[in-house]
């Protein structure tokens, strides 16, 4: 089995890079001469996914010009997250119900993806469906990430996750995930953690170790220093 289609998180404000983003939506910067968005998605053509859903709210039309002025040769729809904003979880499920797949990987295209990825993402997605599981996190050691500042999220012991006071792994943000999920939630504002929340309590949280350098943009600060590095 494969993934057919891919979700990428574009709605959000990118406060913590203001004034930059006042004027542009944070997957509109450039890194390399190459606005984030378009490398996830240069990311995702490589996996050989075919279709893509991004979701928008945050100064959509410019997005919405963005991918109709760009002739990329993939499916591609964008999904609006209507009236007020959706958080991760409610905008990941709003595209989902856009789709008839049930698993979808999705992406947030502020992290600086490249093809060193797609070895770890395609172990993923074997491990997914080989052990028939809903929901699976790439993760990276926080000592691998540019951003020093950033503290980790989870723990990993044989492909599961937990959660403590000395978390070392770091969200990527890519991860696949099961429709099925979302049973029990309706398209509103929440955190795609509240699903994992649940899914540790569980022990049925899985993640997958990636052993690339990581970068990602979380503030202006980090912006311009990846500006001097890359």
């Amino acid at each position: 089995m494969k993934i057919n289609t891919a979700l990428i998180l574009c709605a959000g404000y990118g406060k913590r890079l203001n004034p930059l983003t006042l004027s542009v939506p944070k997957p509109l910067l450039k890194i390399n001469e190459i606005t984030l968005l378009e490398n996830c998605i240069e990311l995702i053509f490589s996996l050989k996914i075919k279709k893509i859903i991004i979701n928008t709210f945050y100064l959509k039309n410019k997005i919405e010009e963005f991918i109709a002025t760009k002739n990329f040769n993939l499916d591609i729809k964008l999904i609006n997250d209507g009236n007020t904003i959706l958080n991760t979880g409610g905008g990941i499920l709003n595209m989902m119900n856009s789709s008839n797949e049930s698993n979808f990987i999705t992406f947030n295209p502020d992290t600086i993806w490249n093809k060193n990825y797609i070895k770890y993402i395609e172990d993923m997605e074997k491990f997914y469906f080989l052990n028939q599981i809903k929901n699976i996190l790439l993760l990276v050691n926080r000592n691998l990430s540019f951003d020093k500042k950033l503290k980790g999220d989870f723990n990993l012991v044989e492909n599961k996750i937990s959660k403590d006071s000395h978390n070392n792994l770091i969200y990527t943000g890519c991860q696949i995930i099961n429709k099925d999920l979302f049973k029990s939630h309706f398209i509103d504002n929440f955190s795609i953690s509240k699903i994992w929340n649940e899914l540790v309590i569980k022990n049925k949280l899985y993640g997958y170790e990636c052993r690339e350098n990581f970068y990602h943009l979380t503030s202006l600060e980090v912006y311009k220093e990846l500006l001097k590095n890359k």
